[in-house]
């Protein structure tokens, strides 16, 4: 027997990023995906390697493999607090590795457009906190507010919605997501899997030290947990699990320039950015810089407060590719607008890029940065992956 015939290539979940959101059990089309209190596992005896779950996947934990004799069995997997390190399955092994990231690659190319290697939190961030609650010991969220962000007339309805926790804590920083346990059950009893959220507060609270946390929520015609999510009152209760995120935080570096890109409920990190930035000694010597992408204003999620905020806390640029009478603008085009602006941050060695919104825009904001530093003597493939590498590059998209 040959050793590729002995050699397998098993699929594994590594537990110190999966965030236990249920996504890779709900997407995998033959059941091959279980979970109990601590760890969501691959049975290898299943797994067929089709690859559905991995693009799904809002953290890249499905995204791991090993050649093994002999595959680690369910119970083994389930009692990992990591993952186990590749063990030597002699030089046969080499060639069956190459091909399994040769096959997985192309998917992570293009589930994560943003590529350029593996995210690094920013050198000056706080240390995260992660996984404290789970879906079977979540934290209890009491509703204090919920508020309608867009237009009254407007068709996309975004709400604010404040959450408090009481006595419970619950520790974020800026750029986590938390996740909503939905109260419904699919057609065949199966719970839905955890939606996630980003939040939209600073980490000293909604209302400073209040123990609170305020998610950006759009309500999705037909979304059952997003049209349960806009309609709470105040007073119901939400069960919460998380922090969730480990890279994709502020620096606490004042001085540090902050470009962020978004669109949509993608504003909501950027939210919680400018809050905490705004709650800093004279507000930090930093720059904070947004390129916020939108149909119409009145469907630009925080429109009427962002005209309170002043231009010396952040600079904006609000992009509608709905208006009338006027041609279609995204944010990719606006980023050209301001080319030198843009290529005078890309330059800049303190300079921290955020990206975040719909899927869609990457390729556009990618496209956008390339011809800008083309104009202005910048290698962007290059300075992309450096900066990324750097803690200085993040995207999050859905």
């Amino acid at each position: 027997m040959t050793a590729s015939a002995v050699l397998k290539k098993q699929h594994l979940i590594d537990p110190e990023i999966c965030i236990r959101c249920g996504t890779c059990e709900a997407t995998c089309p033959i059941g091959a995906v279980s979970h109990d209190d601590l760890n969501y596992v691959v049975d290898a005896e299943i797994c067929n390697a089709c690859m559905d779950c991995i693009a799904p996947c809002p953290t890249g934990s499905i995204d791991n493999w090993r050649i093994v004799k002999i595959p680690y069995p369910l119970a083994e997997q389930l009692a990992w607090t990591e993952l186990p390190k590749q063990e030597d399955c002699g030089e046969d092994a080499i060639a069956i590795a190459e091909a399994a990231e040769a096959d997985v690659g192309a998917l992570i190319e293009q589930a994560h457009a943003g590529g350029g290697g593996k995210p690094v939190a920013p050198a000056s961030a706080a240390k995260p906190t992660v996984n404290l609650h789970s879906r079977q010991k979540p934290a209890v969220a009491i509703v204090q507010g919920n508020f309608r962000i867009t237009a009254a007339g407007a068709e996309t309805d975004v709400r604010h919605i404040v959450l408090s926790f009481g006595d419970t804590v619950v520790p974020v920083l800026e750029g986590q997501t938390i996740g909503i346990v939905p109260p419904v059950s699919d057609a065949d009893g199966k719970p839905f899997p955890i939606r996630l959220y980003s939040i939209a507060s600073a980490r000293d609270g909604e209302k400073r030290n209040a123990n609170n946390v305020s998610l950006t929520v759009k309500r999705v015609p037909g979304g059952l947990v997003s049209d349960w999510l806009c309609s709470l009152k105040v007073g119901d209760k939400v069960y919460v699990t998380g922090p969730y995120g480990s890279t994709f935080l502020m620096p606490n570096d004042a001085a540090a320039d902050i470009l962020m890109i978004c669109t949509g409920t993608g504003s909501a990190p950027f939210r919680a950015f400018t809050e905490r930035r705004r709650r800093m000694p004279a507000g930090g010597s930093g720059k904070l810089i947004m390129f916020f992408g939108a149909r119409t204003p009145q469907e630009l999620p925080y429109f009427g407060p962002l005209q309170k905020v002043p231009v010396s806390l952040l600079e904006q640029h609000l992009v509608f590719s709905r208006l009338p009478d006027a041609a279609k603008e995204y944010v990719q085009d606006r980023l050209r607008v301001e080319t030198t602006r843009v290529a005078e941050l890309m330059r800049g060695a303190g300079t921290h890029i955020f990206i975040c919104g719909l899927k869609g825009m990457e390729g556009g904001v990618d496209a956008a940065l390339t011809d800008i530093g083309s104009a202005h003597g910048l290698d962007w493939a290059s300075l992309k992956p450096q900066m990324r590498a750097e803690g200085r590059y993040h995207v999050e998209t859905y």
